[in-house]
């Protein structure tokens, strides 16, 4: 496993991927520790100078206009973490807490934000050393940064919080004191500007919806390969998509959407079988359109990922430091409106994936539709088949609408109107990651009853089984591995989850891309 050199400036969301959910290692480079002795120094010396900087020498938000004495500087800061460690909810996931470590260390790394070396070395040991802080969900309105999930993750590098410990079984939450001690790290008594500048960001937004477009992205090629597979099951098409037809309306993500379609197909002897002889003149839009649709979601999507690409390499602390000049300038970086609309444009492209997903699948079941087995079973009557797996997409679908929901077009006046305008990407982001799990859900479905109805068609087809394209082929083969032909009714819910986890880990695209290279 790779470890990472955060800088401030090079960081992926690949990378940050491979460090929240693989657990890579992190460290300074060289260059990030000379930008912040730079900006450390500077502050010191404000501080020796008693010079007015806010939350330095001043207090916070409305109290802005308070004086703080040099004695109680200190204090200051963690009076701060204290009060603002205000959360509420569940705890959030570890992967994502992993993640807003990483992207506040990158943050800090910048050198805009006057923390000492030691501060930000504490922080990247206890990434390192797996001391997770246990940080609640709710509290985060989104614009002075995500100032209570920060806080609650500050707590524990100040030895006041908690920490996941994990056993062999389970996690359990530990004192933070304690588990710093267990892996020789020392809580860090908070100096001059330091608890400001470490809760001072968007890292948990951010930490959500880099994590949730970066599963988006791969997501997008899973849909158009399990697309692939209910084309060849419903013999429906492959006219909608010729390069032709896309290149007349030549968006991006519509273009790779087709094209990978072409791929999956190519070859398929289902398809070459009712090419003179078929009466429909044109398939439903759930196949027809598929280029269109699951390409409007691509080019949002990617949208979203350029977002990030800035966000998690940007400095969002104030007021922020300029060594080079000498000066400190309040701003606000800290707001996550980019974030947020960035959020919920990923809710609503993961949502439609995911209906035009389940609306194959119901073409797939309906035997008035698709000419297969009612509900894909042999047996109808006696054995109810897939019947009810389409309900369960159907629920999903039906909730992803509820969740889509724009969480940025809200916002709630705080710290006595000081904050008069605030972003809600907290909401937005959680949003965005529950969405993407119920659309790989849904696509997980679609992939399971896709599989059933191919298997149909197959036997429908004569004596000699016509054989699917090259790469719907593969696919086949992998789900079969996993997940045996439906005979008799069973538990459908293991079902759903081995087509799930095949989605997650990347299965069914890997499938595919051994089968007929890379696709886009």
């Amino acid at each position: 496993m790779a470890i990472y050199s955060l800088d401030g400036d090079s960081l992926t969301l690949d990378a940050l991927t491979d460090i929240a959910m693989r657990h890579a290692e992190v460290r300074l480079s060289p260059r990030a520790r000379r930008q912040i002795a730079r900006a450390r120094a500077l502050v010191d010396q404000w501080v020796r100078n008693g010079e007015m900087v806010y939350g330095v020498t001043t207090g916070f938000g409305e109290f802005s206009t308070v004086r703080i004495g040099p004695s109680h500087i200190e204090q200051l800061q963690e009076n701060l973490i204290l009060s603002h460690a205000a959360g509420s909810g569940e705890p959030l996931p570890p992967e994502i807490v992993r993640a807003m470590m990483a992207l506040r260390i990158n943050a800090l790394a910048k050198g805009y934000s006057g923390v000492r070396q030691q501060t930000l070395d504490l922080l990247v040991g206890m990434l390192n050393r797996e001391v997770i802080p246990v940080v609640p969900s709710q509290g985060s309105v989104g614009s002075s940064g995500d100032l209570v999930q920060l806080s609650h993750l500050v707590l524990a590098m100040i030895g006041k919080g908690q920490v996941w410990e994990r056993s062999s079984e389970r996690a359990r939450k530990v004192s933070a004191r304690s588990a710093l001690r267990k892996h020789g790290l020392n809580p860090v008594r908070l100096g001059a500007k330091e608890g400001l500048a470490l809760i001072n960001g968007t890292q948990m937004m951010s930490a959500y919806t880099a994590l949730a477009v970066s599963q988006a992205l791969d997501l997008c090629k899973t849909a158009d390969v399990v697309a692939s597979l209910s084309v060849e099951a419903l013999r429906g098409s492959d006219t909608p998509f010729d390069r032709r037809i896309q290149k007349l309306r030549p968006f991006r993500g519509q273009k790779a959407a087709a094209a990978n379609v072409r791929r999956m197909m190519k070859g398929s002897e289902i398809r070459e079988s009712h090419r003179t002889d078929d009466p429909r003149v044109q398939d439903a839009y759930s196949i027809r359109c598929i280029p269109q649709v699951h390409g409007a979601s691509r080019d949002a999507i990617d949208y979203v990922a350029d977002v990030m690409a800035v966000e998690v390499n940007a400095a969002t602390d104030n007021p922020l430091i300029f060594p080079s000049e000498r000066i400190h300038l309040e701003g606000g970086n800290f707001h996550g409106q980019p974030v947020a609309l960035a959020a919920d444009f990923l809710a609503i492209a993961l949502a439609e994936l995911a209906n035009i997903s389940e609306r194959r699948v119901e073409r797939l079941v309906n035997g008035s539709l698709s000419s297969l087995p009612r509900f894909l079973t042999r047996h109808g009557g006696l054995h109810s088949g897939l019947m009810i797996a389409q309900y369960t997409a159907a629920s999903i679908v039906s909730e992803n609408k509820v969740l889509c929901h724009p969480g940025s077009v809200d916002s709630i006046p705080t710290s006595a109107n000081q904050e008069d305008h605030n972003s809600m990407g907290s909401v937005s982001a959680q949003k965005a990651w529950k969405v993407l799990r119920n659309a790989q859900t849904v696509i997980g479905i679609e992939l399971l009853c896709a599989s059933q109805g191919l298997d149909f068609v197959k036997e429908l087809s004569g004596e000699r089984p016509l054989k699917a394209g090259k790469g719907t082929e593969a696919v086949h083969r992998t789900v079969r591995q996993q997940i045996p032909r439906l005979e008799r009714d069973r538990i459908l819910y293991y079902d759903i989850e081995k087509a799930l986890r095949l989605v997650v880990s990347g299965a069914v695209v890997n499938a595919a891309e051994r089968s007929v290279g890379p696709l886009q």
